[in-house]
């Protein structure tokens, strides 16, 4: 498969991974602010009767769950592709 062949092929792939990883992130969020934030739901921006700091940390910790998540999928979609092709997609 050549390389332009390979990052066509692969685009379907990595935005099927990136949904994926989103929704993991948000279920595995959901879950760690049951024990972080007091077994309430997290706060959106525009709470009102939320605190700056609950806020802040809430959203800090949905980007940090995001962006590991998505990383991990990311580097196992890609080390899926050069087990099946021999290539590494880039």
């Amino acid at each position: 498969m050549s390389g332009v062949v390979g990052k066509i092929a692969y685009k379907p792939v990595g935005l099927l991974l990136g949904v994926g990883a989103g929704l993991a992130a948000g279920l595995i969020f959901k879950q760690v602010w049951k024990v972080v934030g007091d077994d309430r739901d997290a706060p959106n921006a525009t709470d009102e009767d939320r605190g700056w700091g609950e806020i802040l940390t809430a959203a800090a910790l949905q980007g940090a769950i995001f962006a590991v998540v998505k990383a991990a999928v990311d580097r196992g979609g890609a080390v899926g592709v050069r087990k099946a092709t021999g290539r590494w997609p880039s």
